[in-house]
C-alpha cells in the first residue's frame, strides 16, 4: 500500500491508483466532468485539480496523475480555489442558460459544480457558439449546444457497451461529438447515456419535459422485464411512474440499466386492466368483483381437481404463485406449471436451474462457452460483465458460442450451431475442449433457447456432462449456469409451482386437458391452443394474449403496484416495494386469491404479507436469505435427468424476434414499438 497525506490526513491507497482516488478515500470531495469510477480516465475536463508538493508548482489534474508513497496533496490552496474557477469559467464560455427548461435542472453536474467552486461573473463577452442538435433514436434527446465535451458518452459506448458508434469530430472548439453518420443507436444500453452525461446534452426523449427531480416521489425497487433482477429506483408523480433509474449494486447491475427496463415504463399506462370483466353471451361485460367471484365458484362448484388447473406467468411475484399454489392445494389439483416455453428443468437441485458462477463472478472467468443464448438480448447486463471480463484480459479470454450467430460485443468464436457440438467439445481431442480444459475457471451458459426443445432434457443433462468433463466444476468454482429470461421462473421454481406426481404440465392442460383453467399473467403463448370448452380465468394487469381468451378477468398490479419478491437467475432473492396504486378496482395479486378462497369456503391461512412470506420461507427455507447469492463449487457432480444421447440434430433458434417486445408492458409501450420497428422493421407489435 502506498501512504498519501491529503490536506493532513494520511491515507493508505493501492499501487496504481490515482490521486483523485486517494482524495476521495481521505473524505475529500473532488469536482469532476470527465472522470467516472467505471470508465477509462481521460482527463480533459480539468476540474478536478489539485496542489501536491514536490511536483511542478501548477495545479494537477488528479484523475490522471499516480500516487507515489509520501506524496502530499492539497485540494483547497488558493492555487486550486483559482484554478477551478478558471476553469468553470471556461466551461461556461458557450453553455447556455436553458437550466430553467432544462430537463437536467436539479440533478446536473455543472449546476451543483458552478455553485460550489465557480466564479460570481464571467468576463466572456463575445458570441457564443451553437451545435447541431443530433439524431441518436428515440430514447436519447440530444441538445449538443450544452455539451462540454467531457467524451463520458464516447468511452461508455466503447467500452461498456461495446457499440463504439459515439466519436469526436473536429478540435477545440468545434469539436462535436455525434455519430458521424446520423442514425440510431444500436445498444440496448444508451439510456445509461443519460445517466452519465454531467450537463443536459443527453436527456430522456421520452421524458423531456415531464417532471422536475423534486415533485417526484422515489421508491427502491427490483425490474422484472429480464431475470437479472436490476435494482432500480421508481420515480412518480401522483398515480404515474415518470421515470425508472438504476441503484447501485455490484453484485447485479453495477450503476447500470438496460433499455426496455428503463423506457417502457409507458405501457403500464397503456392496455391496463381495471375492473373485473365476465363472459356472458359470448361477449365480455364489465362485472363487481362480487359478480366475479360468484362466477368463478360457480364454475368450481363440482369441478374435480384433476380437472382445474393454473399457469403461473413470466412477471409474477413469489407471495402470488404461492398464494395460487396454495388455492390449488385445497381444490385437490397438482395441476401446476410456470413452464409457458415449456423448458425442460431438474428442480431436484437448486444449481441445475440457476447461474451458478453469479454475475459477479463473471469477472473471476477466464472461458466462456454460450450454448444456445444471445446473452446481448436475453440479459444486456450479463452481456456487459462478459464484455468487461473480456476487456480486462485484453480480448485474450476465449468466448465459444454454440448458438445462432449474433453481433455481440466481443470476439466469439462460433462453432456448429446444433447440439452435436457439445459431444465433439467433450472430446479431448477438440482444440476447443483443450482450450477449456486449460483454463482455470471457464463457464457455460445455458440459454432458454436449449431448454425450450423437444430434446430440452437431453441437452440440460449434455450441457452438464460437457461442464464436467472440462473441468468448469470443481470444489471452488461452480461454472454451470442457467440463464433465464422471465423474472418469475426461479422463484416459481424454488415454490416448485411445477406439476404434482399426477398433475399435468403446461401442454397437458391446453387442448381440453383441464376444464377450469387460471392463467396468472400468463400472456407468453397463442391461447388459441386452449380448448373451446375450457372456462379460463386471466388474473394480470393488462389486456393481453391471455386476457383475449378469457371467461372471468381479475384486474391484478404491475411489479410497480406492489409489494413483492422476486428470484433472478442467480437465484438471489430480492424485493421491490410499492410506488403507485393500481388503477380503478386493480389490486394486490396475493390478496385477490386469497379473498376468492374465502368466497369459495376454502380460506387461506394468511391475511398479511407477512404471514404470506412466513409461508413462502416455510416451503422454501431460501426466500429467507434476502440479496444473498454466494460463491460455491461442486461436491456432487450427479448429472440432472435426462439422456445426453438423445439430443437432436435441428438447429438452435433465436428465443425473441426483438428484444423490444417480450412481455405485457413491452408489448403495450409505445417507445418501445417504436424501437421495434426501427430495429427491426416488420418484427413491431402496435402499441395503443
Amino acid at each position: 500500500m502506498v501512504k498519501v497525506t491529503v490536506d493532513g490526513i494520511e491515507v493508505e491507497v493501492p499501487p496504481g491508483a490515482n490521486v483523485l482516488q486517494a482524495c476521495e478515500a481521505a473524505g475529500k470531495e473532488i469536482p469532476r466532468f470527465c472522470y467516472h469510477d467505471r470508465l477509462s480516465v481521460a482527463g480533459n475536463c480539468r476540474m478536478c485539480l489539485v496542489e501536491i508538493e514536490k511536483a511542478p508548482p501548477k495545479p494537477i489534474s488528479s484523475c490522471s496523475y499516480p500516487v507515489a508513497d509520501g506524496m502530499v496533496v492539497h485540494t483547497d490552496s488558493p492555487m486550486v480555489r483559482a484554478a477551478r474557477r478558471g476553469v468553470m469559467e471556461f466551461l461556461l464560455i458557450n453553455h447556455p442558460l436553458d437550466c430553467p427548461i432544462c430537463d437536467q435542472g436539479g440533478e446536473c453536474d455543472l449546476q451543483d459544480q458552478a455553485i460550489g467552486y465557480g466564479m460570481d461573473h464571467s468576463r466572456y463577452a463575445e458570441n457564443k457558439r451553437a451545435v447541431k442538435d443530433k439524431y441518436l433514436g428515440p430514447l436519447v434527446k440530444t441538445v449538443m449546444t450544452r455539451c462540454i465535451q467531457c467524451t463520458r458518452c464516447i468511452r461508455f459506448a466503447s467500452e461498456i457497451a461495446g457499440v463504439p458508434e459515439l466519436g469526436a469530430t473536429s478540435r477545440g472548439e468545434n469539436m462535436e461529438v455525434g455519430t458521424y453518420v446520423e442514425r440510431a443507436l444500436t445498444s440496448e444500453l444508451s439510456g445509461n447515456l443519460i445517466d452519465i452525461c454531467p450537463v443536459g446534452a443527453l436527456t430522456s426523449k421520452p421524458y423531456a419535459f415531464v417532471a422536475r427531480p423534486w415533485e417526484l416521489r422515489k421508491t427502491d425497487s427490483i425490474d422484472v422485464l429480464d431475470a437479472v433482477g436490476a435494482n432500480i429506483r421508481i420515480d412518480a408523480r401522483g398515480p404515474a411512474v415518470l421515470r425508472i433509474l438504476p441503484r447501485v449494486n455490484d453484485d447485479v447491475n453495477e450503476e447500470w440499466l438496460a433499455d426496455k427496463s428503463r423506457f417502457a415504463i409507458d405501457g403500464l399506462k397503456r392496455r391496463r386492466l381495471d375492473a373485473c370483466w365476465v363472459r356472458r353471451d359470448g361477449t365480455l361485460q364489465r362485472a363487481t368483483w362480487e359478480e366475479a367471484f360468484d362466477a368463478i365458484a360457480m364454475r368450481l362448484d363440482g369441478a374435480t381437481g384433476d380437472r382445474i388447473g393454473a399457469v403461473a406467468g413470466n412477471l409474477v411475484d413469489v407471495e402470488s404463485m404461492l398464494a395460487l399454489k396454495d388455492l390449488m392445494a385445497t381444490l385437490g389439483s397438482q395441476n401446476l406449471d410456470c413452464r409457458q416455453d415449456g423448458a425442460a428443468v431438474d428442480v431436484s437441485r437448486r444449481d441445475f436451474y440457476t447461474f451458478n458462477t453469479t454475475i459477479a463472478g463473471i469477472e473471476d472467468a477466464d472461458a466462456v462457452l454460450l450454448v444456445g443464448t444471445n446473452p446481448r438480448h436475453e440479459a444486456p447486463l450479463i452481456n456487459a460483465r462478459i464484455r468487461k471480463r473480456w476487456l480486462a484480459l485484453s480480448g485474450r479470454m476465449p468466448v465459444f458460442a454454440v448458438a445462432p450467430h449474433a453481433e455481440l460485443t466481443y470476439a466469439v468464436h462460433w462453432l456448429e450451431n446444433t447440439p452435436r457440438a457439445l459431444a465433439t467439445l467433450a472430446d479431448e481431442s477438440s482444440d476447443v475442449g483443450r482450450t477449456l480444459r486449460s483454463a482455470k475457471r471457464p463457464m457455460l451458459i445455458l440459454g432458454q433457447a436449449a431448454l425450450t426443445r423437444p430434446d430440452g432434457a437431453a441437452v440440460l443433462a449434455a450441457s452438464w456432462q460437457l461442464a464436467a468433463a472440462t473441468g468448469m466444476m470443481t470444489p471452488d468454482w461452480h461454472g454451470f449456469n442457467v440463464l433465464h429470461t422471465a423474472a418469475a421462473r426461479v422463484g416459481a421454481l424454488d415454490l416448485r409451482f411445477l406439476p404434482g406426481p399426477r398433475g399435468k404440465d403446461f401442454t397437458g392442460m391446453l387442448g381440453g386437458g383441464v376444464d377450469v383453467l387460471w392463467l396468472l399473467g400468463a400472456d407468453e403463448f397463442d391461447p388459441a391452443r386452449i380448448g373451446r370448452n375450457t372456462f379460463v380465468i386471466y388474473q394480470g394487469h393488462h389486456g393481453d394474449h391471455g386476457a383475449s381468451r378469457a371467461d372471468v378477468i381479475l384486474p391484478g398490479a404491475a411489479y410497480t403496484e406492489k409489494n413483492g419478491t422476486y428470484v433472478n437467475t442467480e437465484g438471489r432473492v430480492q424485493r421491490g416495494f410499492f410506488a403507485t396504486y393500481p388503477p380503478g378496482q386493480a389490486r394486490e395479486d396475493w390478496k385477490i386469491v386469497r379473498a376468492l378462497s374465502d368466497r369459495i369456503g376454502r380460506r387461506l391461512p394468511y391475511d398479511t404479507i407477512e404471514a404470506v412470506r412466513a409461508r413462502m420461507e416455510q416451503l422454501n427455507p431460501v426466500f429467507a436469505r434476502l440479496d444473498i447469492s454466494p460463491h460455491f463449487g461442486v461436491s456432487d457432480m450427479t448429472p440432472p435427468a435426462g439422456d445426453p444421447s438423445a439430443i437432436g440434430t435441428e438447429p438452435f433458434l433465436p428465443l425473441f424476434q426483438t428484444y423490444y417486445q417480450t412481455d405485457a408492458i413491452s408489448r403495450a409501450s409505445p417507445t418501445m414499438a417504436e424501437c421495434a420497428a426501427i430495429y427491426r422493421p416488420g418484427m413491431a407489435v402496435a402499441a395503443e
